[in-house]
């Protein structure tokens, strides 16, 4: 087994992927939500791997998380490449779907923090029909000013799970400063996943994702946006993983 490596873990590019399928990433968040106080979780992509080679506080934001699944395709396929192969893809949508099964399931109280107001008011609406007792929810604008009143507002709820709809690095610097302030057993972000629960963004088809262009599906859906990111930026990686490669093959 390649060095940085163990059963439970894959060290892929200084991170250190926990290797998990999607119900045994369940079983561990029920597992920390029940022994409290607080763990972090956070997904790793190209686009993380990337910036967090430059972004020191990026890279102290997911390294210190107590969980981290890996979101993107290519990472999985990066890590079979280089002899530690991880068991499967974990994204942040997949994983808020089953925790919200999981919330209705054992009684979890979730607080959703992020997006528009008419989009997370749209969440709300949606996971009350299935069964699931929100702690509450806020969008995702304030300012620098609010900042501290609106994580006493999320503790005041006393969730037992936050899911953070925000951009990267926002959402992990956001959590990595004030984690401690909050008091939930579980915090996550879940990037643009209110989007697509609310029906305001479109899923990339499975045989897509399965072939991972679930990033070529957003670039077609918002390429002002997206393709600076995924067709310049992110072309680092390629000399990343050749970088990796021959440093485990020597």
């Amino acid at each position: 087994m390649p060095a940085g490596t163990s059963a439970e873990k894959v060290t892929l590019f200084g991170v250190p992927i926990d290797n998990l399928t999607l119900t045994e990433t369940v079983g561990r968040v029920e597992a920390m939500i029940r022994a409290g106080p607080t763990h972090q979780h956070v997904v790793v992509n190209v686009d993380k791997i990337v910036k967090l080679q430059k972004d020191d506080q990026l890279r102290v934001a997911i390294v210190g998380c107590d969980l981290i699944n890996a979101d993107g395709q290519l990472i999985v396929w990066a890590s079979r490449l280089l002899g530690c192969p991880l068991k499967e893809r974990v994204t942040g949508v997949d994983l808020f779907g089953a925790l919200i099964a999981c919330c209705a399931a054992r009684g979890f109280r979730p607080f959703l923090l992020g997006a528009r107001q008419e989009v997370v008011e749209r969440v709300a609406e949606i996971l009350q029909t299935k069964r699931v007792t929100l702690a509450g929810f806020h969008n995702g604008y304030w300012s620098p000013d609010e900042e501290a009143v609106v994580v006493s507002q999320v503790r005041a709820a006393q969730p037992d799970i936050l899911f953070v709809a925000m951009s990267s690095p926002k959402k992990e610097l956001f959590l990595r400063q004030w984690k401690e302030q909050l008091q939930v057993p579980f915090v996550m972000g879940v990037g643009g996943t209110f989007d697509v629960v609310a029906g305001a963004v479109k899923r990339a088809p499975v045989w897509m994702q399965r072939c991972g262009l679930e990033w070529f599906y957003r670039l077609c859906q918002e390429p002002r946006r997206m393709w600076r990111r995924y067709l310049v930026e992110d072309m680092a990686f390629i000399g990343l993983l050749l970088s990796e490669w021959r440093t485990r093959r020597h």
